[in-house]
This record gives structure tokens, C-alpha cells and sequence, in this order.
């Protein structure tokens, strides 16, 4: 049996620079952390020549090419894995909630595959590997991020040059300010999930077209990202919040799909009661809020938000990317 716990992710800066129809033309930047939730992915020899996969739903079939689940079929296919196999998932967090879990699911995948079949990636690898999947087979509109963040871990900064190379840097910020922001950043869930690939497809289609208003947007969204990492390294923290308030202003007019009146009134109450800045994380359009707050203000905006129905959950970063947790083969 193999087990990988592969972490979740949110977006600190930068994010829709890394798909690719903005980086091919003008290059992305971005900075992602890894979080303490994952999907957990456990691959085991099956007796019967079947494969058997497990997650929302059971299918047992005789071959990859009849799996309906998409990315188990291609990886299964990529790694050429072709009979007596058994996979399930468990995840800590609901899919679809902005946190990246599909690449996250992808990565964990393809680590205990690569496990099974005695194989060990790097993580670049393995993002690269989870991209190829997504991106060009199954032709989702995912950028690079989701990837590389869930096979790294930590906090990383991406430089993607317009033939998609990345360059990670995975030092970018000292402890300090590692700590600064896990105790001012607040996350709530909406308790609404939404469609990624709806608002990338929007937001791809948008950038392909050249349309001035988006492109503007996202070259914006990329300097108060290259901005917002300078002032972290020189340990202006409090700079966080207000990059995500310009983030999340100049995001909503990429996409009609971004927000709606709900989330608007969140975001207003939020700022209302202390709250520096804040975002829908993802693509947007429900999911979790993230939130900088400075402590003295935490109680107020803690107490405001859950009267909106709001449920909190505290995330920490995880320093530590898609690895794997048993291995009896």
C-alpha cells in the first residue's frame, strides 16, 4: 500500500498570471502558500485484475480507458498502470472551494503511482506531469500554480516566462514574517462552491481576445504582486493586506463571475470591522475569504463575519509539499 498527503493551497499574490494565455504573452508572476489541509491518496494491488477507484463515487472497471473519473484515467494511462489497482481519496476540505484541490488531487495521484511503480519525481516533475494532465490533455483552464504549489509545499514564488519555464524560488520569505501573516490572515468559508474551470474559461477567453480592460487588469494584478513580495522581504506585513484589497478590487473586473452580491456584502462588513484587505480565493465566485486583520480588530471581524453565516477555518502554512506517508511496497 501507498498513502501521499499532498497540501492545499492559497493564492498570496499574482494569481491568473500563470495561465496560458497571459504567460505565453507577457510572462506570470506569482506567490502561493501551501496549507495544513490535504487530500490524502491511497494506492494498493487489487487481487482481481479490476481496477477499483474511490472517491465521491465507486467504479470498478476492467480497464483506465472505462474510468469516468478523468485525471485517475490519465494518470493511470500516463504512468501505464494497466490492471490489479485500487485508489481512493480523502480530502480534509470540499472540492471546489478555491483552494486548488483538483491539481492537489493530481499531484497526489501521480506521487503514490509513481510510488507504486518504484519511481521517485522531483517535485518539478511532478508538477510538470499534474499541468500536462489537466492542462493539455483534459484541456481545463488551470494556470501552473496549483501544480507546482501542491509538489513544493512552503511558500514559493513563481517566474513563468512566456514558453511556460518556471523558476521557483522556495526562500522567499524568513520566518518572521511567515509568522506575521498566519497570525493576521482570517479565513472563512461561504458554504458556496462554484466551478473553477467556468471563471478560467471567462478569464482565458478574455486575455486570447485582447481585451484591454482584462489585460490591464492582470498586469496590475502582477506588479502589486512583485510589489507586494518586496515589501514582505523588507517585513512590511501590513502592506499584505492593503495588496489584497487593490488585488481583490482590480479581480472583480476581470470576470462577472467573480463575486456576487453576497460576497460583496461580506467583503464590505469585513472592512467595516477591521479588516485591512481580503479576497475570494480562486478563481472566485464562493469558496473561502481570506481575510488580514491586526489582532486588535480579530474579535469584531471574527464575530461579524459568522453573523453573515460564515463558518471560520484556520489554516497554518505547510512547509512540506506532496509526500509520501506509507510505503509497504
Amino acid at each position: 500500500m501507498i498513502i501521499t498527503r499532498t497540501p492545499f493551497r492559497i493564492t498570496l499574490g499574482g494569481g491568473g498570471t500563470d495561465l496560458p494565455a497571459y504567460y505565453e504573452k507577457y510572462g506570470g508572476f506569482l506567490i502561493s502558500a501551501a496549507i495544513n489541509k490535504y487530500i490524502y491518496i491511497t494506492v494498493n494491488k487489487r487481487f482481481e485484475k479490476s481496477i477499483r477507484v474511490s472517491y465521491s463515487k465507486t467504479e470498478i472497471v476492467n480497464g483506465a480507458d472505462e474510468i469516468q473519473h478523468p485525471i485517475v484515467r490519465e494518470a493511470l494511462k500516463l504512468v501505464d498502470i494497466k490492471s490489479n489497482i485500487e485508489i481512493t481519496s480523502i480530502a480534509d476540505l470540499p472540492a471546489k472551494s478555491g483552494l486548488g484541490s483538483s491539481c492537489s488531487f493530481t499531484v497526489g495521484l501521480l506521487n503514490a503511482l509513481h510510488a507504486y511503480k518504484k519511481e521517485y519525481l522531483q517535485p518539478k516533475e511532478l508538477a510538470e506531469e499534474a499541468f500536462h494532465i489537466e492542462a493539455e490533455i483534459l484541456k481545463e483552464p488551470i494556470g501552473k500554480q496549483d501544480p507546482y504549489i501542491a509538489a513544493y509545499g512552503g511558500i514559493i514564488s513563481m517566474d513563468i516566462d512566456t514558453k511556460g519555464n518556471v523558476k521557483v524560488d522556495t526562500h522567499v520569505l524568513n520566518e518572521d514574517v511567515i509568522d506575521g501573516l498566519e497570525s493576521n490572515l482570517l479565513y472563512f468559508y461561504t458554504g458556496l462552491q462554484r466551478s473553477a474551470s467556468e471563471v478560467l474559461a471567462q478569464q482565458t477567453t478574455s486575455v486570447k481576445k485582447d481585451e484591454n480592460e482584462v489585460i490591464n487588469a492582470m498586469h496590475q494584478i502582477k506588479e502589486i504582486c512583485k510589489e507586494t513580495l518586496a515589501r514582505l522581504k523588507s517585513g512590511d506585513i501590513d502592506w499584505f493586506g492593503k495588496s489584497l484589497d487593490m488585488h481583490w478590487n482590480i479581480k472583480k473586473k476581470i470576470s462577472n463571475k467573480m463575486s456576487n452580491s453576497f460576497i460583496d456584502r461580506c467583503y464590505s462588513i469585513a472592512i467595516e470591522n477591521g479588516a485591512i484587505g481580503g479576497k475570494i480565493m480562486g478563481a472566485g465566485g464562493g469558496g473561502f475569504f481570506m481575510f488580514y486583520c491586526n489582532n486588535s480588530h480579530k474579535p469584531r471581524l471574527r464575530q461579524a463575519i459568522i453573523e453573515q453565516g460564515l463558518e471560520e477555518v484556520r489554516f497554518r502554512i505547510e512547509h512540506e509539499g506532496s509526500k509520501i506517508l506509507v510505503n509497504l511496497r
